[in-house]
């Protein structure tokens, strides 16, 4: 019956999510008004939230499970290179398993980027 788990992310301003989710990742925008943006790409969903006393409390890391993930690291640091976390900027076999790379936007939230290996 539950379909998708959807993050609503918090921002001092709508724009620094926009720049993130849109012009980084490639999501589009889906509805946008003053202070709250729905974003979306191939299935993963965001709502970009305007506010900056719960931007203040909260700076997340969210993970998006892809079934390409090379692919996606060509592409997003092609489109926006400087947003590629210091830590695991290429795509990286981590101790769990799961190959792995991060981008990281000025705010730092991060979206940790995820492939599992085949079953």
């Amino acid at each position: 019956m539950m379909k998708n788990l959807i993050p609503k992310v918090f921002y001092d301003r709508l724009q620094d999510g926009l720049d993130l989710f849109v012009d980084g990742l490639g999501f589009e925008v889906l509805h946008r008004d003053d202070t709250l943006a729905v974003v979306a790409r191939d299935g993963a969903k965001a709502y970009i939230v305007e506010s900056p006393e719960y931007a203040a409390k909260d700076r997340p890391e969210l993970a998006i499970e892809t079934d390409d993930i090379d692919a996606l690291h060509v592409e997003i640091s092609g489109r926006a290179p400087q947003l590629l976390h210091p830590n695991v900027p290429r795509v990286t076999l981590r101790p769990w398993g799961a190959r792995e790379f991060a981008v990281l936007d000025a705010t730092t939230v991060c979206v940790v980027f995820r492939q599992w290996p085949a079953a």
